[in-house]
């Protein structure tokens, strides 16, 4: 028996055609990237091993039946084609395909133009292909599947499964499903809910919501997410409830009742926003009653925004606040939170542009105070002065008068509660002429400028009065370029060695009368030992007579030009004794500073190594000394040693690690230790399994939060791929504990981000 084969344009009549007319026609599939302009003019092809029917009517075929139309295709036993219609019926092992999409049953009802209808006895599955060809793609790898009584078609990319099961697991994994009543799934918005639902995992019901809404990718969208659950020592056992609204695609918001055992209820607010000329969040977090805090109300705020304005300015606000000295260390879980002591209040106005051809400005407003957290009562800290206002103009242009001009302006305002302390205005200028004198192999810039500074202080209450400062500054940068090639285990590299020379000549001016408002001394490092003033701000400038001797080598490779290794090694020599000291700060005695050398870079494959030494040559001993190396063959693979010292300050150790022990588990873990004070600073132990469509993770963290006191959180969480998040989320904490950490994929072993808390 010779198969039929049937195309019916649905515009145009067609020859009759019988049971086995023996008509074979060949079809090769063409890639549409826009539908046509009717639907009318798609064809169906029909094949099967039978075929009769009237040509304006209906057409039914059996035996192995294939039919074919733009983006869809059934296969059965039996198929009746109700032409007039476009009513598709089908038995017997159907198959349909819509895109990438693939239903099978028992028994289909479906119209090709309304993509309306139902099939009985279900296994689906779902896939994320283009929707940009005229026959249905071959299926990519699954995003959710599925069984279900009944699967009702309503309407492009719109499924509703009976009495279903659905997960994310690829076949022949059943890990976990969702058992529901009804599930509805709208591919077109990206969201799936189900309703009267009950989460099973390893045969276990673990979870039940009479609704439950996910988005199927990472999209966002309204509902509950995931509620989180977690225990601190601080605040006992917590339980977060969060809910998300998608108010536009340029605006959302989440409220998240957080339920604390010993203090109560805190209600946690963001508001984030997006538009063409602004952006910005806000937050606001309130604790009515904390019963550790005599019953008081205690909250949080936050509002960051960015704008936009005419005319090339732009603004931007950062006001933050607490209710009380010790809300961070009592309610947050994170360090970066606990250990903040001056909480910024600013808002600013700039504006950036371009003068006399090729010179560029910038000009910056600022107003800015703090509030200062006094956390530990044996550490008190002093807050800053506030700065109402502080203006900034900056100027280049280059070749004026054969040079490059340079210019520096500043006007502020310090304010303060104190009557102990001073307040005065500062304004500062600072024009500056170089000669950038530049080869192939070296270069040469001198520089003349001159800084005038003047203080107009407030007479009341202390004993400072208006100060003028006028000081020359002369300096001098020179450096060479020599390179030759070498060979390192066998790859060709080019090896440089960099000599450079940084003179500065500034005359001493008494500055003992000036008081300090912002102004400390710079710490020592590569980038400050080639700088002018060896003090940050304006309140001092350095007397000097000194040069900066280094030297740096490079090896880089000949292919691509990427940096192997750096080092560098650099001191200053002084000419002079100096006189210009901060208050309480005792003068440098010695002819040179300390000696800085640095190393990082790729020492062998896979292995990274970064260290530093500051070393005394006057009293021969080292001041600082530092050396980490990171081990990272793979993502998901890191081990990171470190260690510390200052002297008769600080000498700690550092180790953090995210490695597979096997079978899709993975050790996660840091110690943070002091060794001159005998004391874990901050401890990490945590472990975490990766499976095809879950993962789950255990993680307890330590740290100080002061002098004697500690924070300990616990988090507990399991992921289903594609669902939801269950328990306390780790993965903030992971991140900022274990340099090169990644969050594995379970159903690729790959690194991947998900979008928080979106998914």
């Amino acid at each position: 028996m010779k198969r039929a084969s049937l195309a019916i344009l649905c515009a145009l009549p067609f020859a009759a055609g019988g049971a086995e007319t023996g008509i074979k026609l060949k079809m090769q599939r063409t890639l549409i990237r826009t539908p046509p302009a009717s639907e009318e003019n798609v064809p169906v092809f029909l094949e099967a091993d039978r075929l009769q029917g009237h040509t304006e009517r209906e057409t039914e075929v059996e035996g192995r039946v294939e039919l074919r139309r733009r983006r869809q295709a059934v296969d059965a036993d039996w198929l009746r084609y109700d032409k007039p219609s476009n009513e598709v019926s089908a038995r017997g092992n159907v198959r349909i395909q819509q895109g990438a999409d693939v239903v099978e049953g028992d028994e289909l009802q479906f119209n090709l133009e309304t993509e309306r209808g139902f099939m009985d006895q279900t296994r689906y599955e779902l896939h994320k292909s283009p929707d940009l060809t005229a026959q249905p793609l071959p299926p990519g790898p699954t995003d959710a599947r599925g069984t279900a009584d009944r699967i009702l078609f309503e309407g492009p990319k719109l499924y509703r499964a009976r009495k279903a099961t659905y997960t994310t697991c690829g076949p022949g994994h059943e890990d976990w499903y969702v058992h529901a009543g009804d599930i509805e799934i709208d591919k077109g918005r990206d969201v799936g809910v189900a309703r009267n639902a009950k989460i099973e995992f390893q045969g276990v019901p673990i979870f039940y919501s009479p609704y439950l809404s996910f988005p199927l990718h990472r999209e966002r969208k309204t509902g509950f997410l995931t509620p989180s659950y977690g225990s601190t020592t601080k605040g006992g056992a917590e339980f977060t409830v969060p809910f998300y609204w998608n108010i536009a695609p340029n605006y959302d918001a989440t409220i998240s009742p957080r339920f604390i055992s010993k203090r109560g209820v805190l209600i946690g607010t963001e508001f984030r926003y997006l538009r063409p000329d602004y952006l910005g969040e806000a937050r606001l977090d309130v604790l009515p009653n904390d019963r550790q805090f005599n019953d008081e109300e205690r909250h949080a705020y936050t509002l960051r925004h960015n704008h936009r304005l005419p005319y090339g300015w732009t603004g931007a606000l950062n006001l933050q606040g607490v209710s009380d000295n010790t809300y961070f260390t009592d309610l947050s879980t994170e360090i970066q939170f606990t250990s903040q002591v001056n909480l910024p209040r600013e808002g600013s106005l700039s504006h950036s542009g371009t003068w006399a051809g090729s010179g560029t400005y910038g000009f910056n407003a600022l107003v800015q105070s703090w509030q200062t957290l006094q956390t530990d009562p044996l550490v008190p800290v002093s807050s800053p002065y506030r700065q109402l206002p502080k203006l900034t103009f900056n100027a280049t242009r280059p070749d004026t008068l054969r040079s490059d001009f340079d210019f520096q302006g500043q006007f502020v305002a310090f304010e303060t509660d104190s009557k102990a302390r001073v307040k005065a205005n500062r304004a500062v200028v600072y024009p500056s002429l170089s000669v950038p004198l530049q080869t192939a192999y070296g270069y040469l810039t001198p520089k003349v400028g001159f800084n005038l500074t003047h203080y107009a202080v407030d007479p009341n209450g202390t004993s400072f009065t208006d100060q003028s400062r006028s000081l020359p500054i002369l300096s001098a940068d020179a450096g060479i370029f020599l390179e030759r090639p070498t060979t390192i285990r066998g790859v060709p590299m080019l090896q440089t060695l960099e000599p450079r020379l940084y003179y500065v000549y500034i005359p001493y001016r008494d500055q003992g009368d000036i008081p300090v408002f912002d102004t400390g001394q710079q710490d020592i490092n590569l980038a400050s030992i080639y700088s002018e003033n060896q003090f940050s701000s304006w309140d001092r400038i350095n007397d000097a007579n000194q040069v900066t001797v280094g030297v740096s080598s490079r090896f880089l490779s000949t292919a691509t030009g990427a940096e192997y290794l750096r080092a560098s090694v650099a001191q200053r020599y002084y000419f002079a004794t100096q006189r210009v000291t901060l208050p309480g700060t005792p003068a440098r005695t010695s002819s040179s500073s300390d000696l800085l050398a640095v190393l990082s870079g790729q020492v062998a494959p896979n292995w990274v190594v970064e260290a530093g030494l500051q070393y005394s040559t006057n009293f021969s001993q080292t001041q600082k000394f530092n050396v980490g190396t990171r081990y990272q063959p793979a993502p998901g693979r890191v081990l990171n040693l470190s260690y510390r010292e200052t002297i008769n300050t600080q000498r700690q150790t550092d180790i953090s690690t995210q490695w597979p022990l096997g079978t899709g588990w993975v050790a996660l873990g840091r110690w943070n230790y002091s060794l001159r004070d005998e004391n874990t600073l901050e401890a990490l132990l945590g472990v975490e399994y990766n499976a095809d469509c879950w993962s789950f993770r255990v993680v307890a963290h330590r740290f100080a939060i002061a002098t004697d006191q500690f924070s300990s959180t616990f988090f507990v969480q399991l992921e289903l791929n594609g669902l939801s998040r269950l328990g306390s989320s780790p993965l903030e904490t992971l991140r900022r504990n274990i340099g090169g950490y990644f969050q594995i994929d379970p159903r690729t072993r790959r690194s991947g981000e998900w979008l928080d808390p979106y998914y």
